[in-house]
């Protein structure tokens, strides 16, 4: 089943295990997918002498993941090919200790101290590109704390238990039968989401104070540019992140980074981590800032885990998330009809009515690919006009099952208490309300600057981006921010990166002349 450029690949990777491991299979023995899963994992054993597969008949497909003959929390069930394929070399690497995703000793302190015991089940899609960082970092988890345990399944194979949950947006994720999270996140997130369901025991907490020269905020593009020239200066750095490439991550292709022809967000996001690793600087991910306070020429920030930071510079690079329609219902029903990927959930709503918010060039594209999966889509935009390329809206409108309006504003998004079932719209410019029953409603509306923990020390204009001066500066001394998060036009990945730049010049720039 791995060709064999894959198989040597993961030779390689597997050279240096230590352990022994079983990948201990279950399956009905009349199972469709059976043989399918049995070559696959056969192919992974043999890649060390260190991995024998074990096979006993059972209820399910899928197998468990043993360590020198002890279970390590960790469970498939289905089958752990397309995307998810690395979450399984994943997890026999970071079950040996080995991996560059392992978190630092403070993150793994708080994973830890979360209280009693906690069973995590993930139902993913094998073509969708967020399921895997979740399965990742819950697997680590159930690596690090023996009370968690962590079960992928594969809503496609498991379509009869996905419906039964009502899922309707992957990655879904159910910490003891309840919903956890839907959607895409990274490691900290979650720790986070842990930390407030099932408490933490405080004897396990960590507070520390640790000092910098200077303190970047951010693992997007322009985060790392500025923590890579601040580190080339010399000065001992701070990279917090919640995670390594931040909004690019979800950028499927990337053709418009000169000097690379083509790449994917995927791939910048290593890249971008295997440039900072090559420099002497604390690199933090699974740090979300929860406080920044300024004393004196000191710059203050603080993480939910106990952490504070201090250095005389800061630079803000925390960049754009989805925007959000703030309606009533938005909210509740997210995961359960309300969705902002149509490439990872569209496949739930195949022969259904979704509506498509957003008339960009994001909302165009999503409607053009959803029309080829649902039976019909409806897309709003606010405007009098739509505002994606002339190419994209012509494409649409060729599409029979697509049908396109403006001026048309979004109230609420209203739902049965299990699923969404209808969107209430307004005509703008008649003031006329009606109601438009579907089954799901992506979100399409752009970005929003993440810049809400910083507003009350720096100035930011009417739509919350930081206001900054040609060379990055705020309005306050020794603060500096670039890329999305500001006001720079056009929210590019190049422009990002040489605003980041720029602020690690200015910073140091400030420092020689003593304004620091």
């Amino acid at each position: 089943m791995l060709d064999s450029a894959i198989q040597e690949q993961v030779q390689g990777l597997f050279a240096g295990l230590e352990a022994t491991y079983v990948l201990d299979i279950t399956s009905p023995p009349q199972h469709e997918r059976r043989e399918e899963m049995l070559e696959m994992l056969g192919d992974v054993a043999a890649a060390s002498d260190k991995i024998t597969c074990r096979l006993q008949p059972g209820d399910f497909l899928g197998f468990s993941l043993l360590k020198n003959g002890e279970t390590t929390g960790i469970t498939f069930r289905g089958i752990p090919n397309g995307h998810e394929f690395s979450s399984l070399l994943l997890a026999i690497l970071n079950s040996d200790g080995k991996g560059k995703n392992l978190p630092d000793e403070s993150v793994c302190n708080r994973v830890k101290a979360l209280k009693g015991n906690i069973r995590l089940t993930t139902y993913v899609s094998l073509t969708c590109t967020n399921c895997p960082d979740v399965v990742q970092s819950l697997n680590l988890m159930a690596l690090l704390n023996k009370n968690i345990t962590h079960e992928m399944v594969d809503g496609a194979i498991y379509r009869e238990d996905a419906e039964a949950l009502k899922i309707q947006a992957v990655p879904s994720v159910f910490a003891n039968g309840k919903l956890l999270h839907a959607g895409r996140a990274g490691f900290g997130e979650l720790l986070e989401k842990l930390e407030a369901s099932c408490g933490t025991d405080p004897m396990e907490a960590t507070h520390t104070v640790k000092n910098y020269d200077l303190i970047v905020v951010g693992g997007g593009p322009s985060g790392c540019s500025a923590a890579i020239y601040s580190a080339r200066k010399g000065l001992k750095v701070a990279l917090l992140a919640e995670r390594i490439g931040g909004q690019v991550k979800e950028t499927v292709g990337i053709e418009n980074l000169i000097s690379v022809p083509r790449t994917t967000g995927e791939r910048l996001a290593v890249d971008l981590k295997t440039h900072l690793q090559d420099y002497a600087m604390d690199l933090l991910e699974h740090r979300r800032v929860e406080r920044l306070e300024v004393a004196g020429k000191d710059k203050r920030v603080s993480t939910p885990g106990g952490e504070t930071f201090v250095a005389p510079a800061l630079i803000i690079a925390t960049g754009a998330s989805w925007r959000r329609l703030n309606v009533p219902g938005e909210a509740e029903y997210i995961g359960r009809g309300v969705t902002f990927c149509p490439h990872c959930d569209g496949p739930f709503y195949k022969g259904k009515h979704v509506a498509v918010i957003g008339g960009g060039n994001s909302g165009i594209e999503a409607a053009i690919d959803l029309s080829g999966i649902c039976s019909k889509v409806t897309l709003f935009e606010f405007l009098d006009e739509l505002k994606a390329d002339k190419v994209l809206q012509e494409k649409a409108r060729r599409q029979a099952n697509i049908e396109l309006f403006t001026s048309s504003q979004t109230l609420e998004v209203i739902g049965n208490g299990a699923n969404v079932t209808a969107i209430r719209v307004k005509n703008r410019k008649t003031g006329e309300e009606r109601l438009v029953e579907l089954d799901g409603v992506f979100v399409q509306i752009g970005l929003t600057a993440n810049s809400a923990v910083f507003k009350d020390i720096v100035n930011v204009n009417r739509i919350g981006e930081i206001e900054i001066d040609t060379h990055c500066r705020t309005n306050r001394p020794g603060i500096y921010a670039s890329g999305d998060v500001t006001t720079v036009p056009y929210k590019q990945i190049i422009i990002s990166m040489g605003e980041g730049a720029k602020a690690a010049l200015s910073a140091f720039e400030d420092r020689m002349r003593g304004n620091l």
